[in-house]
């Protein structure tokens, strides 16, 4: 079914980043400068056969300091969830304020390993911005960022598809939910229809589609992102589960 377009298409304002940012820390992006061109770039950290650098490895080892835990892929979990939710939310964000979405490719998109939001993201200067429909936030986001993330981290780490999945809904719900959240301060209904229009489209991708229940801006995961295995960390508000699990036996990693 084809989404109207007075919601998705009507607007024609060029993206101002500066603007992004104001929606909350995890729509923050910058532009990259002299002093950021020697971060990596998110298309290098993907590459899954360099052994010189892994500046995914990086990220894992510091989240996994940073939250006193010992189960590596609880850390690979964390890490991949943080990194999912700048990208649906720059991307998204962008698609519902302005219509357009910028170049977020790989190569353009620099990454420092041992920032965290909104200090992590730079954008260096792409031939033009994308358009803001499902098809082209699927292919950008999904594609060319999260699938590759993901045979990255499972190449490195023992961590399961489903759970990394999980995280990828998850953190679209909530990129929606935010700007949800946004729309009703400022008073913009049309950008928050415009968000719930898109979010509803990207979601019926199979890839996310079997992720969690929605309903209305409210997500309900069927994995679980293991963030309760962190000391002190509790369930998430999507979480699967209504108490946290015992610890005694391990439970499979896609919850």
């Amino acid at each position: 079914m084809r989404t109207p377009t007075c919601c998705t298409e009507a607007v024609t304002a060029p993206i101002d980043l500066r603007e992004l940012g104001t929606l909350g820390p995890f729509f923050a992006l910058r532009d990259a400068s002299c002093a950021e061109s020697g971060l990596v770039t998110l298309g290098r950290a993907y590459q899954t056969g360099a052994v010189d650098r892994d500046p995914l490895g990086f990220r894992v080892g510091k989240v996994a300091r940073a939250l006193s835990v010992a189960e590596e892929r609880v850390a690979v979990s964390v890490a991949q969830l943080g990194l999912a939710a700048r990208l649906w939310s720059v991307s998204l964000g962008s698609a519902a304020l302005f219509g357009r979405v910028p170049d977020l490719d790989p190569a353009l998109l620099r990454w420092d390993p041992d920032a965290s939001a909104p200090d992590d993201l730079f954008l260096a200067a792409g031939p033009r911005d994308l358009p803001a429909d499902g098809a082209s936030l699927r292919a950008l986001v999904l594609d060319r960022h999260l699938e590759p993330l993901s045979a990255a981290l499972r190449a490195r780490h023992r961590v399961s598809a489903p759970l990394l999945r999980g995280n990828a809904g998850s953190a679209l719900a909530g990129a929606a939910r935010e700007i949800s959240r946004w729309a009703r301060r400022a008073g913009r209904s049309d950008i928050a229809a415009r968000a719930r229009l898109l979010t509803a489209e990207l979601f019926e991708d199979p890839r996310l589609a079997g992720t969690g229940t929605r309903t209305g801006s409210a997500f309900r995961r069927t994995s679980c992102c293991l963030y309760y295995r962190v000391p002190g960390g509790g369930l998430c508000g999507d979480c699967c589960f209504e108490r946290p699990p015992q610890h005694s036996s391990p439970p499979a990693a896609s919850g």
